[in-house]
C-alpha cells in the first residue's frame, strides 16, 4: 500500500510540473536596440526576474521575446519592468494575425 501511495504522489507531482502556464510576449523597444550592449542590458536585467524562463532578442527586427511562467508574473509586469532600464515598449501583435 505504501508503495502505491509513493508512486501516486510521484505521478501527481510530475503532472503538476507539466501543468505550468508558460506564455510568450514579444515587444519592440524605444529607444531601439542597435548594438550588442543594448541586447546585453535587456537580457541581464530580465535574467533574474521572477517567472522569466527565456529571453530572445532580434536586433534587425527590433523584437524582444520573453517566455514566462504566468503563475509567477504577468505580461503587464514584464512590460512595466522595461522602464526600470529606461526603455519604453510596445507589444508586437501576433504576426499570423497581421498577414490576413
Amino acid at each position: 500500500m505504501r508503495r502505491k501511495i509513493i508512486v501516486f504522489a510521484a505521478l501527481a507531482t510530475a503532472l503538476a510540473v507539466q501543468a505550468k502556464d508558460i506564455r510568450k510576449v514579444t515587444v519592440t523597444t524605444e529607444p531601439q536596440m542597435h548594438c550588442a550592449n543594448c541586447e546585453k542590458k535587456i537580457k541581464n536585467f530580465f535574467k533574474f526576474e521572477k517567472g522569466i524562463k527565456k529571453i530572445e532578442t532580434d536586433i534587425p527586427q527590433q523584437h524582444v521575446t520573453i517566455t514566462y511562467d504566468a503563475d509567477k508574473t504577468t505580461e503587464q509586469t514584464i512590460i512595466d519592468s522595461f522602464s526600470k532600464i529606461e526603455y519604453q515598449v510596445r507589444k508586437v501583435e501576433d504576426e499570423k494575425n497581421d498577414k490576413r
